[in-house]
């Protein structure tokens, strides 16, 4: 097992009441997606190991977003901050926060969710893709802008997961 890995460290506060912490799979590398993503043409995607080591950076900071019914993205819907990104095996697995104060409704609908109905998907910029004309776009370099919090069933990847610390 190979592990890449990179984290941003928040002080520890005991039941602060806006910071709760999740963790999830945001996406698979070096695999090509079940379905298309958003804004890949009707493509399938492949990220490659090479790309997502490059571009593990750039995770760090960035939003966690949803849309209501929870079948997609809406980066003008923030609820969270990814503070750790790590490659593990072939997954990248994510960690951070929810801002559940602020958003009590949101934390109340993920709490109400099925365990194993969740999962994620990651928003790029700058990608870079081999070949346009493939049938599978494979991804060379991208540049994480954040994630979406969403149903497994309609994330690009079925293999990605979220739950929230309980």
């Amino acid at each position: 097992m190979r592990l890449e890995a990179m984290s941003v460290k928040l002080p520890h506060v005991e039941g602060h009441p806006n910071r709760v912490p999740f963790q999830g799979v945001l996406t698979v590398v070096n695999a090509p997606s079940d379905k298309a993503p958003a804004g890949a043409r009707g493509h399938r995607v492949l990220l490659t190991r090479q790309a997502a080591e490059k571009a593990l950076p750039s995770l760090l900071g960035m939003a966690v977003d949803y849309r209501p019914g929870w079948d997609g993205h809406d980066a003008r819907r923030k609820i969270g901050l990814l503070t750790e990104a790590n490659i593990v095996g072939n997954k990248i697995v994510v960690r951070g926060y929810l801002y559940a104060r602020d958003f009590p409704e949101v934390a109340t609908a993920l709490q109400a969710q099925q365990p194993e109905s969740l999962g994620m998907s990651y928003e790029l910029a700058d990608a870079r893709v081999e070949d346009m004309r493939a049938d599978i776009w494979k991804l060379t370099r991208v540049t994480f802008t954040g994630a979406a919090i969403l149903l497994r069933e309609k994330a690009a990847y079925r293999a990605t997961s979220f739950r929230m610390a309980s």
